[in-house]
């Protein structure tokens, strides 16, 4: 039986951590895909930093859902052995906050030049990355992003099939592959569907590249989870709203509460209404 846990980036709502769990609460969601805390990137928080992060998640009885990486969001140009050791550490953060899956990319591509000119060195440094996870009983998620080696839903296929790695999956962000142009449905996400391990929800717009709240935007949200509960999909749907004053906040409007337009606490809310209005859709 299909099984959609959420989550969410939690910077996006507050800074510190302990308004981030506030706020998440407030809509039943107790799982963070953790990118930033404490003004810090999680990739550059020390050992020590985060046993103590992850005592007081435990208090609260919050789970992480994903190391939000930013493994693989370095030039391919740029030297690789200083950006396998940060990995390394990144694989140690993931232990101690009990997750198995790191969000991670495949490179940003120098302006003008084919990504295919550098297929064979993005294969070879991610074929170190799952040679160093080996047995670290971790999932590796690259994520469809733009200007990187696998912002195209063929690359990302090109990498899965080329790499055939048991924990190397797909983590399918529709609003990144809009704003490359891709045909989210059936199109990308026939060519992923195999692959597909963990969701970001965010939508936009073909014509502007604007994120949206899901299902105001060109990303076939609805389609997308519904293929995916049909399918018997068990995981989670990160939110990611990357959203600014969002013009059709009345419509959007949690439980007819007035929220002021523009503000981190007011997008988050309007963010995860309309995904829960699409799941009383499919459910």
């Amino acid at each position: 039986m299909s099984k959609f846990i959420l989550s969410a980036f939690a910077d996006e709502v507050a800074d510190d951590l302990i308004s981030q769990m506030d706020q998440l609460e407030k809509h039943d969601i107790k799982h963070i895909e953790l990118r930033g805390i404490n003004g810090k990137n999680v990739s550059d928080l020390s050992i020590q930093e985060a046993n103590e992060i992850k005592k007081i998640l435990d208090q609260r009885g919050f789970k992480i859902s994903a190391i939000g990486s930013p493994i693989g969001k370095q030039k391919i140009t740029d030297e690789f052995e200083p950006h396998l050791d940060k990995f390394k550490h990144v694989l140690d953060l993931a232990n101690i906050f009990e997750t198995r899956y790191i969000r991670m990319f495949s490179f940003f591509m120098p302006k003008n030049e084919s990504p295919e000119k550098y297929r064979d060195e993005v294969l070879r440094r991610w074929e170190k990355f799952l040679e160093t996870a080996n047995g670290r009983e971790v999932i590796l998620l690259h994520e469809n992003e733009k200007d990187i080696y696998g912002d195209t839903a063929e690359r990302c296929a090109d990498l899965m099939q080329s790499l055939r790695c048991s924990y190397l999956k797909a983590t399918f962000d529709p609003a990144n592959f809009v704003q490359v142009g891709e045909k989210i449905y059936p199109d990308a996400y026939n060519m992923l569907k195999n692959h597909i391990e963990y969701v970001h929800i965010k939508d936009a717009l073909y014509s502007t590249g604007q994120v949206v709240p899901a299902g105001y935007g060109d990303g076939c949200v609805k389609q997308l989870l519904e293929e995916l509960y049909s399918s018997g999909f068990e995981g989670f749907l990160s939110l990611e709203p990357h959203l600014a004053s969002f013009r059709g906040f009345s419509s959007l409007e949690p439980e007819g509460a007035h929220l002021p337009e523009g503000d981190n606490v007011s997008n988050f809310a309007i963010a995860v209404f309309a995904l829960k209005k699409i799941l009383s859709q499919i459910k």
